[in-house]
């Protein structure tokens, strides 16, 4: 007994054991589903161990640095912009608010969690850096209280404008805003700060507008309000789907068959993920929207051949039989290439995307199998006398009626209009190739929200008043890794022989000491010592000497061992690389670069704090606003520094030995294409200015990540794509034992590929996460229907011999079938379209256009590719 005749019969003998069992099923994987685990961040899009992320991690510990909510006040009312009495005093107020938003961590509780305070920069917590006198710098907060009156406001402008290290970052240069950067113990408390925020604002009056942004915020907050429009558009989609049903199907007891389906689908595959320990992540959370219309589509499948075969002599059991025999081996297969188009996302190297795509092909295949035995064991339930007035010969319905003269003429018109159908085609998809070529990968994870949110509004104001919300980490370090080499050792030597001539022209005894290090020099050098272990033996030598000729009482050779001493104390300090007035002065023009070719906002680095520094401590005068000649005068600006309120903001930009530098740069858009932009602006800089010393460069900061692990994840979904399209191929070919037929049963697929890839080309949509992910429900709604169609026509062609009269049959019950699905499907996404998140506005107008254009190619395409093709496809029919 085959296989779909003996599931069907044991579903209609046992169906009270088979509602059992799914009911027991269902249960069974929901007790799972109170355990869920939620992982809203983006950066786990990257396995632990990738070496963007590992190095990221890396950059923040060893710079201090952390994730940051920006809060921006802008006041475009008062001439002055914030710089009012009234103003100030309600953003140092906010600052102190935004002081206390730390809590007991509920693993540690020893431990605080929520805002830095001592990191956190606000007009009240930032030094003014100004004259002191000859020589001297003096640092002074630079709104220690709010200011009593309007000079005192200005003068607080002034002084923060006076810093480019605060311009255009705390300050707006057009001095309507300020700008509160709040770091955090851990990124994950963004959406819980954000909200604290908003409600302390709530109670401010004034003409102040109040911004709260940066990526940790959206992404964050985006995990939030996607869990809730879960629980909204899902069932809002599955009550417009199962009112459509009822529309065509006239039967609420029947019609709800396809929604249990649905729900056991969903919950059970759920179930199973949060059961086997995955978080549930931003991707696997859109599991359930992915998963509905594919499990809705098999039972349509079967309600509309039921409703068109059913009459009352026929009765449920016989006409169930009857349905089940026509459909189980497309559905079969129809759920196989989805669920291989679904499990190729496996292939892909972003883990969550991994996760989503074989939890979706489980669901796909749950699906069928509950569709395949539980519709059957329903339809059992249902008695007779419900089912009077049911079906197409019973029913006689006006609307109805439209489709099947619709479906009708589009028969007639496919069968003598073949040519032109296929020439239309044909230019449509050419014009859909063009398209295809000018599709842009972008993405940006602030535009996931519609531009009428808050978090897209703040996004949107603070970036034309700042210098950027995005932030960006580009680490410099010694590129030879401190190791001696040649050059490293002939350079000394040649500084020492320098210094050596000077040593006896003052001393004429240290002619024997200034050969004897000479050799020491070139005999100690080994590729095992770094070059600061080479420097340091020296020094040490040069301290024993010094020891023992005091105890001798040789004066003139402790004068001399303490200018070797010195000089080695020198050559030291040489080592700390972002102490060299060259090397800054690269990284000056380097930023210049960057600001001048409009690639950034702003970027602050280790140089932008020796120049400001410097100037105070010559006259203040904006042309001293430059790096100091020497390594000494440099150290000298670095000292001065540390006397500061804040002197540990240094190490945000350096590490404390000088080896590694960090730029700190501001994007006004966090757009991938934006940061590969700055990226490749590095890269051509570096191309084309030779650094003073070898010096090499790595990126960190989550807008990079994302543009990593967005790239990742485009790519391997088109590798992914490529693989399940050769395996959906290689079924077709084995189900209707022909690569002829295999070929033709792809063609919808490939025509709506392209078609809605090429129009997201021409309408200039960003090719995104959401799309990128929607080309694996393309795959396998596109083969659906055309795997029903196709095998109807291969069965009625050998009932008939000819297309000529299988055409009106195909036209009737499979058409109709496949037209049901496809506004079932298509309309009842469209309440996606309410939703505040892009994604899922996204994923409502996809949804609809796959199934409209998909189901639109099968009907026309098909048909007419079969009208001309005839002889070769039907060849060994007789």
């Amino acid at each position: 007994m085959k296989l779909k005749q003996y599931a069907t019969d044991f579903s209609v003998e046992h169906y009270k054991l088979i509602t059992a069992a799914v009911v027991l099923f269902t249960l069974l994987f929901a007790l799972f589903i109170p355990r869920i685990r939620v992982d809203t961040d983006p950066e786990n899009m990257l396995s632990e161990d990738e070496a963007v992320r590992v190095f990221h991690n890396l950059t923040k510990k060893q710079f201090t640095l952390n994730d940051i909510v920006v809060v921006g006040i802008i006041n475009n009312k008062n001439p002055n912009g914030v710089f009012n009495p009234a103003s100030l005093a309600r953003v140092y107020e906010l600052t102190e608010f935004a002081k206390t938003l730390s809590w007991s961590d509920e693993e540690n509780p020893d431990e605080q969690i929520g805002v830095i305070e001592v990191d956190l920069l606000a007009p009240s917590t930032v030094d003014y850096i100004g004259q002191g006198g000859p020589g001297e710098v003096k640092f002074e907060w630079l709104m220690k209280k709010p200011p009593a009156t309007q000079a005192q406001a200005l003068e607080i402008r002034d002084r923060a404008m006076s810093n480019p290290l605060l311009k255009g970052t705390l300050v707006s240069e057009d001095g309507k805003a300020v700008c509160l950067y709040l770091p955090l113990t851990s990124k994950d408390l963004s959406y819980r700060v954000y909200s604290n925020l908003k409600e302390k604002i709530d109670t401010f009056k004034g003409d102040e507008q109040y911004h709260i942004t940066g990526l940790p915020v959206a992404e964050d907050t985006f995990g939030v309000e996607m869990f809730i429009q879960m629980a909204i558009s899902a069932p809002l989609a599955m009550v417009v789907i199962f009112l459509l049903m009822l529309f065509f199907f006239r039967k609420l007891v029947l019609v709800i068959s396809p929604m249990i389906v649905a729900m056991v689908s969903v919950i059970s595959t759920m179930g199973l993920l949060i059961g086997l320990g995955f978080p549930v992540h931003i991707m696997s959370s859109m599991i359930p929207i992915f998963l509905m219309p594919i499990a809705v589509v098999d039972s349509v499948h079967i309600l509309s051949e039921f409703f068109d075969l059913y009459t009352k002599e026929k009765g449920r059991v016989n006409t169930t039989k009857e349905v089940m025999s026509n459909l189980f081996t497309p559905m079969l297969y129809t759920s196989l290439t989805s669920a291989a188009g679904f499990a190729s996302l496996a292939l892909t190297p972003i883990p969550p995307v991994q996760v989503f795509g074989v939890f979706v092909a489980i669901g796909i295949m749950i699906a069928w199998m509950c569709t395949i035995t539980f519709v059957p064991a329903y339809i059992m339930m249902i008695s007779e006398k419900s089912l009077e007035n049911f079906g197409h010969e019973a029913v006689h319905i006006k609307r109805q009626n439209r489709l099947t003269k619709l479906l009708h003429l589009t028969s007639r018109f496919t069968y003598n209009k073949a040519k032109p159908i296929l020439i239309g085609i044909v230019l449509v998809t050419a014009v859909a190739v063009y398209g295809i070529t000018r599709i842009q990968i972008n993405d940006n994870p602030v535009k996931w929200f519609s531009k009428t949110h808050p978090i897209r509004r703040a996004d949107i104001e603070l970036n034309s008043h700042f210098g950027g919300t995005y932030m960006a980490y580009l680490v410099l370090e010694d590129a030879t890794e401190g190791n001696i080499n040649t050059e490293f050792v002939d350079s000394l030597r040649n500084r020492w022989l320098k210094k050596g001539s000077e040593l006896k022209e003052e001393m004429p005894k240290a002619a024997d000491m200034v050969g004897e290090l000479e050799k020491l020099l070139l005999s100690g050098a080994s590729d095992e010592k770094s070059r600061q272990q080479y420097v340091d033996e020296f020094i040490e030598i040069a301290n024993k000497k010094i020891e023992a000729a005091e105890k001798a009482g040789r004066d003139t050779a402790v004068d001399l061992w303490y200018e070797i001493a010195d000089f080695f104390e020198l050559e030291k300090e040489r080592l700390k690389l972002f102490k060299q007035p060259q090397v800054l002065n690269y990284i000056s023009g380097l930023q210049t670069h960057l600001k001048e070719s409009g690639l950034i906002g702003k970027s602050n680095s280790v140089a932008d704090v020796v120049k400001k520094v410097h100037q105070e401590l010559i006259d203040g005068r904006p042309e001293n606003y430059i790096i100091p000649k020497t390594s000494a005068a440099v150290a000298q600006c670095l000292m001065q520094f540390q006397s500061s309120h804040k002197p540990k903001d240094l190490w945000h930009l350096v590490t404390y030995d000088y080896m590694k530098a960090n730029i700190w740069i501001q994007l006004t858009s966090g757009d991938n294409k934006d940061m590969e932009k700055v990226v490749k602006g590095v890269e051509d800089f570096f191309a084309g200015n030779t650094p003073p010393v070898p010096l090499r460069y790595n990126w960190a900061g989550l807008t990079y990540i994302n543009t990593v692990w967005q790239n990742k994840m485009v790519f391997g979904m088109l590798q992914s794509f490529l693989g399940s399209f050769i395996i959906v191929f290689i079924m077709m070919t084995i189900l209707f034992r022909s690569p002829l037929w295999g070929i033709i049963c792809m063609i919808p697929l490939m025509i709506t590929i392209t078609v809605i890839y090429g129009i997201i080309g021409l309408a200039g949509k960003d090719y995104d996460m959401p799309v990128a992910i929607l080309s694996a429900l393309t795959l396998g709604m596109s083969v659906d229907f055309a795997i029903h169609f196709l095998e109807r026509v291969r069965a009625s062609y050998k009932e008939t011999g000819s297309w000529q009269s299988s055409v009106g049959v195909m036209f009737g019950e499979p058409a109709r079938a496949i037209s049901r699905n496809v506004i079932v499907i298509a309309i009842g996404f469209l309440p996606l379209l309410a939703a505040p998140l892009v994604p899922y506005k996204t994923v409502g107008i996809f949804l609809c256009a796959i199934m409209a254009l998909s189901g639109a190619i099968t009907l026309l395409a098909l048909p007419a590719i079969i009208r001309l093709a005839e002889k070769v496809l039907f060849r060994f029919h007789t």
